[in-house]
């Protein structure tokens, strides 16, 4: 893989990693356009510059992170006098338990779901059908005058996070889009538009971290060896650039709109996904 090559694929990783869009499918077609084929190195590649993203959601959120760092410790240490857990561990806490479900099923399941569900043909399937659900939720919410009003992220219980946690388990399915589930989670439990999308990227800090630390635990020799420090710096730094990108314009964006642009995008990009398998030669 060359410097080029690397910058290219961190700039989509970054871009999309966020977006209710789903990063894998966009990084199979660039893959596929960049002829660089498939090894284990690679996919740890795709994985471990997931790194800059996270950086990037860390360097937005570094207020709200500390605060939950400091209300943890504070209450840690005065937890006899001041037995309410307070506003930053609460959430916190919030996003172990949404962390949970993930890393229970992905352990048990990771495996099979590389094995038997990352191809052309499920990410172009997963792609159209969430496009669709993108489409019907929003006009079902229209309907219903919800608009963008809902809970404030810190009125989210234990068993909302959970039930964001389990949405986000559907997205270990590639196509789906991590994002995606983890938005129309907070919605489901009654969040805000703008505390739905906060939750799904606070959560990303956990489930996204893990993936790149086991990714590099078990495939990281083999990825430095085949591709080298060069293109991994590279690809992780472009990474977070994109994200930063990414996660402004789309906070700033659907404070003002609806997800529907992205439903069109998702059911555009499966149509873009099924000419490259029915003309091009893309594998399925």
């Amino acid at each position: 893989m060359t410097i080029f090559e690397a910058i290219i694929l961190g700039i989509v990783e970054g871009l999309t990693e966020y977006l209710p869009v789903s990063s894998t499918g966009h990084l199979i077609i660039t893959r596929y356009l960049l002829q660089l084929g498939e090894s284990d190195a690679l996919k740890a590649f795709e994985i471990c510059i997931q790194g800059g993203a996270i950086l990037a959601v860390l360097g937005i959120y570094f207020s709200r992170v500390k605060g939950m760092v400091t209300d943890t410790l504070s209450w840690l240490k005065n937890r006899k006098n001041h037995p309410q857990l307070p506003a930053g561990m609460r959430l916190m806490l919030n996003m172990v338990i949404g962390f949970l479900p993930a890393a229970v099923i992905g352990l048990i399941c990771s495996k099979y779901i590389k094995e038997y569900l990352f191809n052309a043909t499920v990410v172009t399937t997963t792609w159209a059908l969430g496009g669709v659900v993108i489409l019907l939720y929003v006009r079902a919410r229209k309907k219903s005058g919800q608009g963008f009003a809902g809970k404030n992220l810190e009125e989210l219980s234990y068993l909302g996070a959970l039930k964001v946690g389990f949405m986000q388990c559907i997205a270990m399915c590639p196509g789906v889009s991590r994002s995606l589930m983890t938005m129309l989670g907070g919605l489901f439990a009654g969040l805000s538009v703008a505390a739905a999308v906060e939750f799904s990227f606070l959560l990303g800090l956990i489930t996204l971290g893990a993936a790149t630390v086991h990714d590099a635990y078990e495939h990281g020799h083999a990825m430095i060896t085949e591709i080298g420090w060069g293109p991994i710096i590279a690809g992780t730094i472009t990474a977070w650039i994109s994200a930063v990108v990414a996660v402004k314009w789309m906070v700033g964006y659907l404070n003002r709109h609806s997800l529907n642009i992205f439903g069109w995008y998702r059911i555009g990009a499966a149509l873009v996904m099924l000419a490259l398998i029915l003309f091009a030669g893309l594998s399925v």
